[in-house]
């Protein structure tokens, strides 16, 4: 298939008018939308921002891919687009972007299309195809030189493919490399011809296998693997690395493969990548932006967990507190009896909520071997009363039995090995953490759970508004980061507990979430001299997310501008979180912000709570910060 099957003429905006980022990207889906390639511009640009997120699809060079595969898409497309004058996309070179390229892919679909969109990237790691681009006037020229450049490119793939073995010597200069991105659209493929081009010019032979969306290709073989040098991963997601147990492997982001590649294959060819241990728990290639401190580790297993967790959380939770509001027609009404079964009791959502919790946790720390007997330790846990507190103690012996199982069993015979998962690690793992956990952590923490409910139980009006301002401005120090999710737990715990007054503690940390990104809508509509264009823009998109309890939306203005930012957020959320303790509102969800007001004992007063907090924030915010100087053209 020709990469301009999907290209399509019509659809070419050579001539953009955008001078921002998001006007960019709703210059292009505009495209789309007229040439009816897609049903739903608004879920589309959502999943396309949401890419965005991740990581910018600037991946420099002047060139922008933003992509993205949803049921919004009617029809494969690309969409082509040229800017005369350059647009600031935070490209990852900061550079601005010229040639845009848009994605559009629907679900469901064949990998004919993804292997058209792989090819497109390829093609423009050649700077001088780039600037062909660039001159051509009309999209006809712009088609022509694409397929003309991607029969070159397939002509010269075929004859690399048939020398392959001939290059791939045995002098101690092969190289092999995987690349993956989490879409696996655009950047998995960039990084794959970086590094083979760059490779070329060296004059070092490679193999490169993509993860891609639609599967591994050019998967490496044993053979190819013990040849080379060196391994590069070039990944922002998992790929499997078993196979490369005691290779030197040089783990980073794909970005680096599209920006990096003679560094990285000079590393691998000087010998210093850190040698990779399949087995163990200490693995000397610490995948990318992991840190190396204890704290780090501990919180990444952590957030595995709660990550996992969170579905059965929010699903269960709302949907159980929905199941109340029918309970007064009576507790015989059908939609009451199916919302609990489902949400709650001893087969709902609720019910997994810490067997979840713990088995990701200990499939973090030792990988899938962990996953089963975290599971069973979580639940014995639940059944045990032993509540979320036994649950995470659960997960982190799980996971860190199983490490210790696979240096205890790294002695036996290579024969052996198939035996390690399916018979030595479930058994082994099994009985060691239900052992423990029956003997000594469930009757600990049951013992402490007990307490912690009993105390939270007996609480007083004061030390409660003292423990709902604790936890309201804790979900303003780091929006999202650690503290944020120890104050967001800590009430998660509390409701999952069956505590009275769990969903006191929910109110309370929901509307310290929701008063940093309301503060700064606000802000920046009251006292707009004080922010840019582009703040001012990014602003109002904080009302929804304030609304819908994402307290994220505040990080790009606290990370612009942090002591004023989280300053003034934790102040109006402590006052919030102590506020919904005074009125004693209740939340029975867990999510949902606005959405789950009504089922609030006191939903206007919560409202207030949030309402005087984000005011008092943005007030002070709006005062504190500098008036902006317009500079004179």
């Amino acid at each position: 298939m020709k990469i301009t099957d999907l290209m399509i003429e019509r659809a070419m905006v050579i001539d953009m008018q955008a001078t921002t980022k998001e006007e960019a990207i709703d210059e292009l889906i505009s495209s789309l939308d007229k040439n009816g390639r897609i049903n739903d511009p608004k879920l589309f640009k959502e999943m396309i921002l949401k890419r965005e997120a991740e990581s910018s699809t600037g991946i420099g060079d002047g060139i922008a891919m933003p992509h993205a595969k949803t049921k919004a898409v009617n029809e494969a497309t690309v969409v082509f687009g040229r800017s005369k004058n350059g647009v600031d996309y935070k490209a990852l070179d900061g550079q601005p972007s010229y040639l845009f390229f848009m994605i559009a892919a629907p679900e469901g679909a064949a990998n004919v299309h993804l292997q058209t969109l792989a090819a497109l990237s390829r093609l423009l790691i050649d700077q001088d195809f780039v600037a062909q681009v660039k001159k051509a006037d009309t999209p006809a020229e712009v088609a022509k030189l694409f397929d003309e450049k991607q029969a070159e490119k397939e002509a010269k793939e075929k004859a690399d493919e048939s020398q392959h073995e001939q290059k791939a010597s045995d002098d101690g200069s092969f190289v092999v490399a995987v690349t993956a991105c989490p879409t696996g659209i655009a950047h998995t493929y960039m990084a794959e011809d970086a590094l083979k081009k760059k490779a070329e010019e060296l004059g070092v032979p490679i193999r490169v296998e993509t993860n891609g969306s639609e599967g591994a290709k050019h998967v490496l073989t044993r053979d190819e693997i013990a040849r080379a040098a060196g391994v590069i991963v070039a990944a922002d997601k998992k790929v499997e690395m078993a196979r490369f147990d005691g290779k030197k492997v040089l783990q980073t982001p794909v970005s680096d493969g599209i920006r990096k590649p003679e560094e990285l294959i000079n590393k691998i060819l000087n010998g210093q990548a850190p040698v990779y241990h399949a087995e163990g728990g200490a693995e000397a290639a610490s995948a990318p932006g992991e840190g190396g401190s204890v704290w780090s580790k501990i919180y990444k297993d952590l957030m595995n967990g709660i990550s996992h967790m969170l579905p059965f959380v929010v699903g269960g939770g709302i949907l159980l507190a929905i199941s109340f509001i029918f309970e007064r027609l009576g507790k015989d009404n059908t939609i009451y009896q199916m919302l609990s079964a489902v949400a709650g009791g001893d087969t709902g959502a609720f019910h997994f909520l810490i067997a979840i919790l713990a088995g990701y946790i200990a499939v973090s720390i030792g990988d899938r071997p962990a996953l089963m007997p975290g599971v069973v330790g979580g639940f014995m846990a639940y059944s045990s009363n032993a509540g979320f507190l036994g649950g995470l103690a659960a997960g982190f012996l799980a996971g860190w039995l199983v490490v210790l199982l696979k240096k205890v069993f790294s002695g036996l015979p290579k024969t052996l090995d198939g035996l390690k998962p399916i018979l030595l690690y479930p058994v082994f793992g099994l009985l060691l953490t239900g052992g423990l956990m029956y003997y000594i952590f469930d009757p600990i923490f049951k013992w402490i759970n007990s307490g912690l409910v009993g105390g939270l139980g007996h609480l007083g009006t004061g030390n409660a508004i003292l423990l709902g301002i604790v936890l309201g401005g804790m979900m303003a120090v780091d929006m999202g980061g650690p503290v944020n999710k120890a104050a967001y737990t800590f009430a998660i715990g509390v409701f999952t507990s069956g505590a009275a007054n769990g969903g006191l503690m929910m109110a309370a940390v929901m509307a310290g979430g929701m008063v940093p990104p309301l503060a700064i809508a606000l802000a920046s509509t009251f006292f707009k001299d004080k922010f840019t264009e582009d703040e001012r823009k990014a602003g109002i998109t904080n009302y929804v997310l304030g609304l819908s309890f994402i307290t994220e939306g505040a990080i790009p203005f606290a990370a612009s501008d942090p002591l004023r930012v989280i300053g003034s957020s934790v102040v109006g959320a402590a006052i919030a979180g102590g506020l919904t303790q005074l009125w004693s509102a209740n939340i029975p969800a867990p999510h949902g912000g606005i959405f789950v007001v009504l089922l609030s004992s006191h939903p206007f007063l919560f409202i207030l709570s949030i309402l005087i907090g984000a005011v008092i924030s943005g007030l002070i915010l709006g005062l504190w910060k500098k008036t902006i100087v317009q500079k004179k053209s």
